[in-house]
């Protein structure tokens, strides 16, 4: 795999501490496969049990003598949020925002600053020296990510895709391990960022019940910046529409349907 017969080879695996990535890990280290270096990318806005499954993580790879590499940005998620500013284009124009606000569907700043620009910056160093082998967590089941790294990049190894393991195989594989991230799979379809605006609904209704205090903290955020949370609702609308499913739901009300959308907005718009 080597394409540069000067350098050696340097494998590094990029962890996110999702169920794929650990479960790539986790099998890697099992089957005795070389692995140099595993880096994480901290965003800031891990839940909680995440944080705490890195550190189990992170224990047992240096036990297996592989170095464990944790890398941020010097500068926040709240500081690009709330306080960076482009000194032309957009920001130029409006001169009274501050921040960079919500990601959106078009511009997802957050992965880009905090993680993207993170690691190239560290495999740049890394590619001055050897010639590294990357090693990313996607599943043999996600056809379009494997389509888009492998025609991309070809430095790039995907051990998930070789072994024909799918999304399900790691998460048994990792409850078989004994790694259950706190229960955070048995609560959200995903574990990225707890204030993510791009997840779903669902998983939204499910921080507000199992984590009350992000919950709390989403709301602050939201309330300290200029871009509306997502494209129809702000979190207050969101906590206002949660609370009305509610209300239907005791009554046996569907929360769906023509009649749900058309008495939610007078809801909402009711103040």
């Amino acid at each position: 795999m080597s394409f540069n017969k000067s350098k050696s080879d340097y494998i590094v695996v990029t962890f996110s501490g999702g169920k794929d990535s650990t479960a790539m890990l986790l099998r890697m280290i099992e089957l005795g496969e070389k692995i140099d270096e595993v880096i994480f990318v901290d965003t800031y806005k891990e839940f909680p049990a995440m944080y705490r499954h890195l550190d189990r993580v992170k224990a047992e790879a240096e036990k297996a003598g592989i170095k464990f590499t944790t890398l941020k940005r010097e500068k926040s998620f709240d500081y690009f949020m709330f306080e960076f500013r482009y000194s032309n284009g957009f920001f130029k124009e409006h001169p009274e925002l501050k921040g960079r606000s919500w990601a959106t569907a078009k511009v997802r700043w957050c992965t880009k600053e905090m993680k993207i620009s993170v690691i190239q910056q560290y495999l740049r160093k890394l590619k001055s020296e050897y010639n590294v082998i990357q090693c990313v967590g996607i599943a043999a089941d996600e056809k379009k990510r494997i389509e888009r790294k492998g025609n991309r990049e070809k430095n790039k190894r995907m051990p998930l895709v070789e072994w024909g393991w799918n999304e399900a195989d790691c998460l048994k594989y990792c409850y078989e391990k004994g790694y259950d991230w706190e229960g955070l799979y048995t609560i959200f379809d995903r574990a990225s960022c707890w204030c993510c605006p791009l997840q779903s609904l669902e998983n939204l209704r499910r921080l507000r019940i199992h984590y009350p205090e992000l919950w709390d903290e989403l709301k602050e955020m939201d309330d300290k910046t200029w871009r509306k949370f997502q494209v129809n609702y702000s979190v207050a609308d969101l906590e206002k529409r949660f609370a009305f499913e509610a209300e239907r739901l005791k009554r046996n009300l569907p929360i769906k349907g023509k009649d749900f959308y058309t008495q939610l907005k007078q809801y909402l718009s009711a103040g």
